[in-house]
């Protein structure tokens, strides 16, 4: 289908947007030295795709180890971590070494982190199964584990070698993840592009379906404006910061509730548009009734789940985003147009006002 890069200081590596995983062997043989891998993946994807990225890679010379996670945010626990980097020094890897992640937004999060810590930094190359990683945790490496204070509070950036997103992968996802997805989609049109945002609105029912030619066009425009926005501030030091849009209530209401990723984003998104409504920031005339009605059009929540406002108000307060007092929070000021702007801790109270 097509490549983007992401351009760094340091470097540059590809994005690969294919609809099969038959260019695996070929790209991955350009993107790192040598001819031995170490796979990390889960058991429901393993079970799903394991032996066929086995196979395509066997076929092509490679060595190929499996280091197995636990499924979902529990892979992204500090015994889940140390278990995978054991399994990586007992399979004797060396600096040559890849490492692929096979999996989700919370398995890539996870294998990034072993990579990063085993040996001081392994090279390693995300495989997305699902949507969400495709067009999001996939690209700009962000690696991480939780805390019991909160989401992601334990990691490091280190850059993946390369990303093959095959949407033939697509297949196999359950509509609750591929909504799930389409939130991050949602996130960076609303903050960077008016046009995406209408084409999803317009293809809303074709992407709640599934449909492959909708996914593709919307996977591919979602990772560039991704790429662009990590080459300028790799480390989320700046500008990056835009793409947290709704993770502040968002992250909050996943850790309190368990809720998927996607629809604790949604839900965010919705409670902080409304409160940049309501504060004068976003000058958009009935932007939060459009967003929620294409939330709805795409399966995904605009109410909160049962929790107390006191949980939610501390589960904002661990945000990764916040300075003394301050908060940097990205809101949309017109569709498709974005500022960062500082909000008091006291005034978080505020950004639930609205929701059911």
């Amino acid at each position: 289908m097509s490549t983007v890069w992401v351009e760094l200081g340091e470097g540059r590596y590809p994005v690969h947007l294919e609809e099969t995983l038959g260019g695996l062997p070929a790209a991955l043989g350009r993107a790192v030295e040598g001819r031995r891998a170490v796979l990390i993946t889960e058991p429901r994807v393993e079970g799903l795709w394991g032996a066929r990225v086995t196979a395509l890679l066997a076929e092509a010379g490679w060595t190929l180890d499996k280091v197995l996670l636990p499924e979902g945010e529990a892979a992204k626990s500090v015994d889940a971590w140390w278990e995978g980097v054991g399994g990586l020094l007992a399979a004797g890897v060396d600096r040559q070494t890849a490492v692929i992640a096979l999996g989700g937004g919370a398995l890539g999060d996870a294998a990034g982190l072993i990579a990063a810590t085993a040996l001081r930094g392994l090279r390693w190359v995300q495989l997305p199964t699902t949507l969400l990683a495709m067009v999001d945790a996939s690209v700009g490496g962000k690696t991480a584990i939780n805390h019991p204070r909160g989401k992601n509070l334990v990691g490091a950036f280190h850059q993946p070698a390369m990303v093959f997103a095959a949407t033939e992968v697509l297949a196999t996802l359950p509509e609750v993840q591929r909504a799930s997805g389409l939130a991050e989609v949602v996130k960076v049109a609303l903050m960077l592009d008016a046009g995406l945002l209408a084409a999803v609105e317009a293809r809303a029912g074709a992407l709640r379906r599934g449909e492959p030619a909708a996914l593709r066009g919307v996977v591919a425009r979602a990772v560039a404006l991704k790429a662009g926005i990590v080459a300028r501030d790799p480390t989320e030091r700046g500008v990056r910061t835009v793409l947290n849009a709704g993770h502040t209530v968002g992250h909050a209401v996943e850790s309190i509730s368990g809720m998927p990723h996607g629809q604790a984003v949604g839900i965010g998104l919705l409670a902080e548009l409304r409160w940049a409504e309501r504060a004068g920031l976003c000058t958009a005339t009935g932007l939060s009734d459009r967003l929620e009605a294409l939330l709805l059009a795409l399966g995904l929540p605009v109410s909160l789940p049962p929790l107390t406002a006191k949980a939610l108000f501390e589960g904002m307060l661990m945000d990764k985003k916040r300075s003394a007092d301050t908060i940097c929070l990205p809101v949309p000021t017109q569709a498709g147009e974005a500022a960062l702007v500082r909000v008091t801790v006291s005034e978080l109270s505020e950004f639930v006002g609205g929701l059911g």
